[in-house]
């Protein structure tokens, strides 16, 4: 459901070439087009003689990382007169001519349109609200290079390429599903970001968390990136202020593999801050983890695939007409499957 109004309540991308033939063979291949890497030559004096390659490279393409162009060198994109090179620490002699291939490193080729099926559920000329899936990562990344929400907001609208993210103002995790609101101006993505830094975008989610909790609850602790797992987050002294405020809507049951029979507690899941994994990080300090978040203890439950975990509303002012907008999603399938096996009544929140 979609509703707009004045509501004052409502205030985020080598070329192929064998060795014997050198990149010679590869020339046929620099017709392609914008794919076709930078070829950059030099010849050895004096001073290359006690450099090693990789480090040469680095005179000759200082705006990559010597990591990168070690990589190059390992997927056959640098000769010496015409012959690959096989190891980074080979040295020139007087006179040999070294050839590389500048791939693009896998960050620039990140930021590349991508036609995405973009489920939008509000849009005008300063900002869009989109309704994101789980398994959708909003920003390229390590592992996630492609197929992002940036990479479907850069096809979707061309002003998305002269924007810092695309106009991406916020994120949800990889297999959080939800409201997200995306600047499509500079004017918008600017007040934004400040908006939600005053805490004037407000986010409301529902969630499905083990065990029985209290009815109504907060957790006001500060989140970091806990010193024992970097891939995790935990309440950590020294964190960024963070505070959630959870109200219990109903209990459930569900039969674990032993057979015993467990409660769960459908949430209502308020944000006063933004911090990475925050509800995640929060329900689980306090015994509570999300059903099915592996990564903060919460077990495989109620056929649910990923952490139950969904952005249901989102409320702002428009950052541009000023006007009070209000948006609600509702249960994806595989939440809405897990909520009814669980025995829980329709969210009202």
């Amino acid at each position: 459901m979609v509703q707009v109004g004045h509501d004052p309540a409502a205030d985020d991308r080598l070329y192929p070439s064998d060795e014997a033939g050198g990149p010679e063979a590869a020339e046929d291949a620099q017709d392609v087009g914008a794919d076709a890497p930078e070829r950059r030559e030099a010849e050895a004096g004096p001073q290359e003689l006690a450099l090693r390659v990789d480090k040469w490279l680095v005179q000759l393409a200082p705006e990559f990382s010597r990591n990168h162009l070690q990589g190059l060198i390992e997927r056959g994109c640098v000769w010496l007169d015409g012959q690959r090179v096989a190891q980074a620490s080979r040295k020139p002699r007087l006179g040999q001519r070294l050839v590389v291939d500048l791939v693009p490193t896998e960050e620039a080729l990140a930021f590349r349109a991508e036609p995405l099926a973009l489920d939008i559920v509000f849009e005008d000329e300063h900002l869009l609200v989109v309704n994101k899936p789980a398994g959708l990562v909003v920003h390229p990344a390590a592992g996630n290079w492609s197929g992002t929400l940036m990479n479907g907001l850069l096809a979707h609208h061309a002003r998305a390429a002269t924007l810092p993210r695309a106009g991406i103002v916020h994120r949800l995790d990889k297999d959080t599903s939800g409201l997200m609101v995306v600047g499509k101006s500079l004017a918008a993505v600017t007040a934004l970001v400040r908006m939600i830094a005053a805490r004037e975008v407000h986010r409301e989610y529902l969630a499905l968390a083990h065990a029985r909790t209290p009815d109504d609850w907060t957790v006001d602790a500060p989140i970091g990136r806990d010193p024992q797992n970097r891939t995790r987050m935990a309440v950590v002294g020294g964190g960024k202020p963070a505070r959630t405020d959870f109200f219990k809507l109903a209990e459930g049951e569900w039969r674990d593999p032993r057979g015993l029979v467990r409660t769960v507690s459908a949430l209502h899941c308020v944000l006063h801050s933004g911090r990475t994994h925050q509800i995640r990080v929060h329900a689980a300090s306090r015994g509570h983890p999300l059903i099915s978040d592996a990564l903060y203890g919460g077990a495989l439950a109620l056929d649910v695939p990923r952490q139950a975990l969904h952005a249901a509303r989102l409320g702002f002012a428009h950052p541009i007409t000023g006007e009070a907008l209000r948006f609600e999603a509702p249960l994806p399938s595989e939440l809405a499957a897990g909520w009814q096996a669980a025995g829980l009544p329709d969210p009202v929140f």
